[in-house]
C-alpha cells in the first residue's frame, strides 16, 4: 500500500473512532463541515489539506484530498488540523497503544469542549477527574522529552497557560495557549 493510502486509512481509523468516542454520529454538509472548519487552523494549513467529513454510515470520507501533509476534521465538536505525525500519535491514542516518538503538531484555534486532565479516557466530567477546558491552542504531541519539563504538570491545570495534558501517562503532549 502506498504511504499516502496508509496515512489516509489511519486518518479515516482516527477520525471514526474519535468521533465514536465523543458519542457523535449526526452528519453535517460538507458545506457545514468547511464553515465548521475555518478558523481552526491557519488559512494556508486548511486551504490544502486533506478533509475529512462523516458520511451517513457512520464513515469517514475524504471530502478533498490535500498536498501539504495535513489533515482537518471535526470529531465531535472539536474542529481541528493534524500533520500526519499527530495523526499517527492520535491513532495509537485510539486504539490504546504506545504513541509514536515522532513529534506532532495539532491547529485547535476554536478551542476545545473539555476534557479530564487525568484520564485520557474520560467521556465526562466528574468530581475527581479534573475536567479543563482550554481555548484556543496548539498542540505538541509525541515524545516531548525535556520539553515537557519546561511546563506546569498539575492535573488542575490553568488553561490560559501552557501546560501538560494526561501528565504522567504515556499520552502526555503540550498545550500551548494562544489567547
Amino acid at each position: 500500500m502506498k504511504p499516502k493510502l496508509v496515512q489516509l486509512a489511519l486518518t479515516f481509523l482516527v477520525a471514526g473512532a474519535a468521533l465514536a468516542n465523543a458519542g457523535e454520529h449526526a452528519t453535517v454538509s460538507d458545506e457545514q463541515l468547511m464553515e465548521n472548519l475555518k478558523g481552526s487552523a491557519p488559512a494556508a494549513i486548511l486551504e490544502n489539506a486533506t478533509i475529512l467529513n462523516m458520511g451517513a454510515d457512520g464513515k469517514m470520507k475524504p471530502i478533498k484530498e490535500g498536498t501539504n501533509g495535513w489533515t482537518c476534521l471535526d470529531p465531535g465538536g472539536e474542529p481541528m488540523c493534524a500533520d500526519a505525525a499527530a495523526m499517527k500519535w492520535m491513532g495509537a491514542y485510539m486504539e490504546k497503544k504506545d504513541p509514536p516518538k515522532e513529534l506532532g503538531f495539532v491547529y485547535m484555534l476554536k478551542g476545545d469542549p473539555g476534557v479530564s486532565n487525568t484520564d485520557p479516557y474520560a467521556k465526562e466530567k466528574t468530581a475527581d477527574n479534573n475536567w479543563v477546558q482550554t481555548g484556543p491552542h496548539v498542540m505538541i504531541l509525541g515524545d516531548i522529552g525535556e520539553i515537557s519539563k519546561t511546563y506546569p504538570r498539575d492535573a488542575k491545570a490553568d488553561p490560559s497557560k501552557p501546560y501538560i495534558m494526561w501528565p504522567g501517562t504515556p499520552y502526555e503532549h503540550v498545550m500551548l495557549p494562544i489567547d
